[in-house]
């Protein structure tokens, strides 16, 4: 039967004892560390049971204090023969009327701080959400394989850690809110924070702060999942690095998940040090290359579907050609377009997206060349680049050569002597003809007003 530990009981008074002795031994920076948080739970049957707030502290006192604890818990009490440490909430430094309980359950002491500590996931970033293209199809392979291998009975750690990399806006964020979604959605038990860099360093200088380290370790080093987003912003931080190589190499041994994401591969992170970027190397790397026009096409084709804004198709074509920076700037300029129209009232139209993002255009202008016009025209039309240059009279290669002749004289200062020189070393009056009768389409033909303005809007500085 368990001892009754009131405020004034011997027992209590043993534990004082024995705790005074503990901090006079090991010094007051230990005993905060490592001892503080300890509290008397029960004696029983000549075990002491101990409680402290989470695992990664019961697995240090016991391997550390727990044999010292026990000789000074028998030369106050002969009876004493046994200390055991448990995980018990968050264990107060004194605890004046422990009662004999079952510990809670892990997500019940810990994923309260674990969801205090993280960052709010956004819930549009999942893995449904995610438009797959060649220059993030092994990343996304890679993020997928690491959020299932998370969850069900087979859990297991296929490469630690995943490290992703590539420039701003190309998906990076996203595929991480998508591995901490699926884990959480799939099995809501395992402990997964997710957080940047910079949260990272913030919670360690405020634990250093308080002399509160010991919670910090404990709270890092004892989940399943830990996800730090743009660790280049600790290149240069000593301490914060030197402490989270040590986390990291704790979480490794237990066989514990770790996501990275950077700007650049962990060979190419200045300010890092060699250690820490051999550890950061240790799994799969798996950068992420600038979009394609395809892919930024399909990611734009995507969120249109799931808009109430109608936006027609040569819109769409026109945004992926023309803003090339990253996918965030994309998605930034349709929902500028879908603002537009709905608080105007305005048809979406290649002349309105333009004037709405005039100066995100102006940004992603480039100076046009004859050889971009050519081959920009010649993708359009399905037509091979050598036919701007070729003999052929076919109308199917013939009408698209002037439509390139015409945007040349429009888009760039070069001479019609020096287009025609561009154009099979044509004459610069089979120039001024095509000019001409591009301009006559125009007027008369729809479809080709339609071609026209989309080629020019693609290409114009």
């Amino acid at each position: 039967m368990a001892e009754s530990l009131g405020r004034g009981n011997e027992a209590q008074s043993q534990w004082a004892r024995v705790r005074a002795r503990l901090r006079t031994e090991f010094g007051d920076a230990a005993y905060r560390s490592w001892l503080r948080n300890m509290s008397l739970h029960t004696i029983e049957d000549g075990c002491v049971k101990i409680a402290v707030p989470t695992r990664f502290l019961r697995d240090w006192v016991a391997g550390h204090y727990a044999d010292r604890i026990r000789s000074l818990w028998n030369a106050e009490n002969g009876d004493v023969a046994n200390v055991e440490i448990l995980v018990i909430g968050a264990a107060a430094e004194e605890a004046p009327e422990p009662q004999v309980r079952e510990a809670p359950t892990r997500e019940s002491a810990e994923s309260a701080d674990d969801k205090n500590i993280s960052a709010p996931l956004d819930p549009r970033f999942t893995f449904d959400n995610f438009v797959v293209g060649k220059p993030n199809e092994l990343a996304h392979a890679a993020a997928r394989r690491v959020a299932e291998s998370q969850v069900g009975p087979n859990r297991s750690v296929p490469f630690n850690p995943l490290f992703l990399y590539g420039g701003v806006g190309l998906g990076k964020t996203h595929l991480m809110h998508a591995i901490a979604w699926h884990i959480r959605t799939h099995d809501p038990k395992r402990r997964v924070i997710y957080l940047s860099a910079e949260k990272f360093m913030y919670q360690f200088i405020r634990a250093l702060r308080f002399k509160d380290t010991m919670a910090f370790k404990a709270q890092f080093r004892s989940v399943d999942v830990l996800m730090i987003d743009d660790v280049q912003f600790i290149s240069g931080k000593d301490t914060t690095q030197e402490e989270f190589f040590h986390t990291f190499n704790a979480l490794v041994d237990q066989n514990r998940q770790i996501v990275i994401s950077a700007d650049k591969s962990p060979t190419d992170l200045e300010g890092m040090e060699e250690r820490m970027r051999s550890r950061l190397g240790w799994g799969l790397v798996a950068d992420v290359h600038p979009t394609t026009y395809e892919l930024r096409l399909g990611i734009l084709q995507s969120k249109a579907e799931n808009s109430r804004a109608t936006v027609p198709p040569k819109v769409l074509e026109f945004l992926a050609h023309r803003i090339t920076s990253n996918v965030r700037e994309l998605e930034g300029a349709l929902n500028r377009i879908y603002a537009h129209t709905q608080l105007v009232g305005r048809e979406v139209t290649l002349e309105s997206s333009a004037e709405v993002l005039h100066d995100l255009l102006r940004a992603n202008d480039r100076r046009v060349t004859i050889d971009e016009i050519q081959k920009r025209v010649a993708e359009h039309y399905n037509i091979r680049l050598a036919d701007m240059h070729s003999a052929r009279r076919a109308r199917a290669v013939a009408r698209p050569r002037q439509v390139a002749m015409y945007l040349c004289k429009q888009l760039t200062p070069r001479s019609l002597p020096e287009i025609g020189r561009k154009f099979g070393g044509r004459d610069h009056t089979t120039v001024m003809h095509a000019v001409r009768k591009i301009e006559e389409l125009r007027a008369s033909d729809r479809v080709m007003a339609e071609d026209i303005e989309l080629l020019r809007r693609m290409l114009e500085t």
